[in-house]
């Protein structure tokens, strides 16, 4: 059985936990602990974990391990202290959150995220939320394994998800899903898509050919492009002329590549009037809201109302901007304190974080899947006289699980 555990929050809040008059949180209650399935033996035993050996954040009884690449190079430090800043926002925001949060830096390396695990674990984690990397994912959910623990992840990398390791991110799939279901809803059957020769790429072509046949509609044809301007234009070239075959047009590409292939679509002869451009989550940029070629354009993304409503509260506490990923940690940390308040000694079990109601958080409602992947509630947004309108709002539930 499920219930809903009320956690009363402040008006401002309300966009951040599960709709309502005011703030609540769908969990189930029951069922067996543990992760079934797991060998739990090697798990620490009460009373006998480590102390922290590293900062932590909170002061209560439950510990969560944090791993985060705070010292990776390039970008990865950037995103990893924004993460970790909106986790100290989340329990901030939590009145008499019982979490205590290990922070432990994986330097973004599998090799650091194993270690961190490793320690994290010692420390009595029950919980890990992080890393960022896939292949640090991998690498903290074989130790988690072991240890008969579950992991709350930010790789958008599907193939890292499995059973434990669950993966709260913003995976290209359901963007797919989204926008196919939609335009199949408005009358469009006949799809073309036109995608970059990337890992993203794959990912995404491989979700529209999924996507397109459980609607019964039909895949005209697929082309493929590189980054440079021209193997776009042969591309374009080659799909123009079958587009007199479709009524839509799939086209993910981001924000440095978008105004480029608009350019040459159109001196290929491509009307949007006619084919309705569609495109996911990365469209959700204000320069690609101005190409010409893809104006009227569709493309699913979460709702902009609880980041923008995020993000202000961020830029007040840390004075900066958060990463587009912040709201990741921020809910992860949310739902590990709410599951802590309302579910007692099943808080972090499988029944419980795979409850089919789901969650709701900063960026809509979400829940995860038994097999680690999850789903979004998303908006359908459109590209119109150069911005991004909201043309199908994001549900407020999931309906019933299909799979």
């Amino acid at each position: 059985m499920s219930r809903q555990s009320k956690l009363l929050t402040p008006p401002s809040r309300r966009l951040i936990l599960l709709s309502g008059v005011g703030a609540a949180l769908a969990a189930c209650s029951g069922g067996t602990g543990g992760l079934p399935g797991f060998d739990s033996s090697t798990a620490p035993q009460a009373g006998g974990a480590a102390q922290p050996s590293g900062p932590t954040i909170g002061t209560g009884s439950v510990k969560v391990g944090l791993i985060l690449p705070l010292t990776a190079e390039g970008s990865g430090a950037t995103v990893g202290n924004s993460l970790k800043n909106a986790a100290e926002m989340a329990l901030a925001e939590f009145p008499g959150a019982d979490l205590t949060l290990l922070v432990k830096d994986d330097r973004g390396t599998p090799d650091g995220a194993q270690a961190a695990a490793q320690e994290a674990f010692r420390e009595g984690a029950e919980l890990i939320i992080g890393p960022l990397f896939a292949p640090s994912v991998q690498a903290v959910g074989q130790v988690a394994r072991g240890a008969g623990r579950p992991v709350i992840a930010f790789s958008s990398d599907s193939n890292v998800a499995t059973r434990g390791v669950y993966l709260l991110s913003f995976p290209p799939e359901n963007d797919v899903n989204r926008v196919i279901a939609y335009a199949s809803a408005q009358g469009r059957k006949s799809f073309a898509a036109l995608v970059p020769e990337t890992a993203y790429g794959k990912v995404v072509e491989g979700a529209f050919q999924q996507a397109v046949a459980n609607r019964g509609a039909r895949v005209v044809v697929i082309e493929r492009f590189g980054s440079d301007q021209n193997s776009m234009r042969a591309a374009a070239t080659r799909l123009v002329p079958a587009l007199q075959q479709a009524d839509a047009l799939f086209v993910p590409a981001d924000a440095a590549a978008m105004p480029t292939l608009g350019l040459v679509l159109q001196q290929a002869g491509y009307d949007p009037a006619k084919v309705k451009p569609l495109g996911t989550g990365v469209w959700n940029d204000a320069g690609v809201a101005r190409v010409p070629a893809i104006q009227g354009g569709w493309f699913a993304s979460p709702d902009t109302a609880g980041f923008n409503a995020f993000s202000g509260r961020y830029q007040k506490r840390f004075n900066s901007a958060p990463t587009r990923t912040a709201t990741l940690s921020y809910d992860a940390v949310s739902l590990a304190a709410a599951l802590a308040r309302t579910q007692g000694s099943q808080r972090f079990s499988e029944s419980v974080l795979t409850n089919p109601s789901g969650f709701a958080g900063a960026d809509g409602v979400f829940r995860f899947r038994p097999d680690g992947l999850n789903e979004r509630g998303l908006a359908v947004l459109e590209l119109r006289n150069g911005q991004i309108v909201t043309v199908n709002a994001a549900p407020r539930d999931l309906g019933p699980r299909t799979n």
